[in-house]
């Protein structure tokens, strides 16, 4: 499909840099898109009057760690070099793939020293060789450090990569290392946070508690791609980047259960989403699975679990809007985010939510 079948004009005052407050006070437009399109303005906090007791919601409990790293470059024969690298996929106890800056400049060999602060304390310094160079500045990094040492050392010096329409706009502060967080976040490894999930609060969690509505947890360690802009003209021609994720045996079984009695998987973002239909089967059963997905939903797939979404309002031209296109209708979306738009809701990953229903 082509892309720009996925644009729109969104104005530059629409895009929100701090989340509601408190959080399940963000506005959520409710999408029914079964016969004509059904649009009504609520709030999150009334999210268990639309669900059913024995609906299911599934949670990405990735945890979100400064992966945003500033460094020196250094190579035999040059002077020292400014170099940004954001991690986003851990593949080995001492090797991330991340996406440098200035990605050209950089060669294989290269040492990076980054969060030197000129003392001789350990967690003040952690250093690495480019290993290996892929395109669009991504990189595999070698750190001198290992396992919980070197995630430690991460902690210490690195930075909330905050999206890039937010960076643009400020600087990251102490605020973000809890609002870039969910509340029930607890696997460390992501890079973004799993917005949708950021609207949920401990009284909201009680309402659904009464209401009979189920919470279950999958983990997508959200990676840097989700940022990516897409280049390709064409959806054929893009390569999505590869997220890693679980789900349990356990928590599969249980979402089966849920199925076989009626009720249905309400996935709250695209990464839970994301995850269940990587690994559901055709029929709609869900597996325990492990592994990296690269799993790219536009228009015309078939979903095979998911029935309900709740997700924020995603970026022009984006997989991620190609990915609720699909969910809830190309057509519906439009009218959606035109409405969304029109009536000030708050966009991207601070902004506001969405609950979409599938359309059959």
């Amino acid at each position: 499909m082509r892309v720009d079948l996925f644009d729109f004009d969104l104005p530059d005052e629409r895009i929100a840099l701090r989340p509601a407050e408190p959080r399940d006070s963000a506005r959520l437009l409710v999408v029914e898109p079964n016969g004509e399109t059904v649009l009504s303005d609520h709030r999150v906090s009334e999210l268990p009057s639309f669900l059913r007791a024995g609906d299911a919601l599934v949670f990405n409990d990735t945890k979100v760690i400064p992966a945003q790293l500033e460094g020196i470059r250094h190579r035999e024969g040059a002077g020292g070099q400014q170099v940004s690298a954001t991690l986003h996929m851990r593949v080995g106890a001492n090797r991330w793939k991340a996406f440098a800056k200035p990605g050209k400049r950089i060669k294989i060999g290269d040492r990076i020293a980054f969060g030197h602060d000129g003392g001789s304390c350990l967690l003040g310094k952690l250093d690495c060789t480019v290993e290996e160079k892929g395109e669009g500045g991504e990189v595999t990094l070698v750190f001198d450090l290992s396992g919980p040492v070197l995630d430690e050392v991460i902690h210490s010096v690195g930075h909330i990569p905050l999206p890039p329409y937010i960076a643009a706009k400020r600087a990251e502060d102490a605020r973000d290392r809890t609002d870039y967080q969910t509340i029930y976040a607890r696997e460390d490894g992501a890079v973004a946070a799993p917005t949708a999930g950021l609207h949920f609060t401990p009284e909201l969690f009680d309402a659904l508690d009464k209401a009979g509505i189920e919470r279950h947890f999958v983990t997508l360690h959200v990676g840097a791609g989700t940022f990516l802009p897409m280049k390709a003209d064409d959806t054929d021609d893009h390569k999505m980047h590869l997220e890693s994720g679980y789900v349990s045996g356990e928590t599969a079984a249980k979402l089966n259960a849920v199925r076989a009695r009626g009720g249905r998987i309400v996935c709250v973002g695209t990464t839970s989403l994301r995850l269940i239909e990587s690994a559901a089967q055709d029929n709609g059963e869900v597996r325990g699975w492990a592994g990296a997905t690269g799993i790219f939903i536009t228009p015309g797939y078939r979903f095979k679990a998911v029935d309900v979404l709740m997700t924020n309002f995603h970026l022009p031209r984006s997989t991620l809007f190609m990915l609720v296109s699909a969910f809830a209708g190309l057509e519906t979306m439009r009218a959606a985010y035109d409405h969304a738009i029109s009536t000030g809701y708050r966009f991207y990953s601070y902004g506001d939510s969405s609950l979409l229903f599938r359309k059959d």
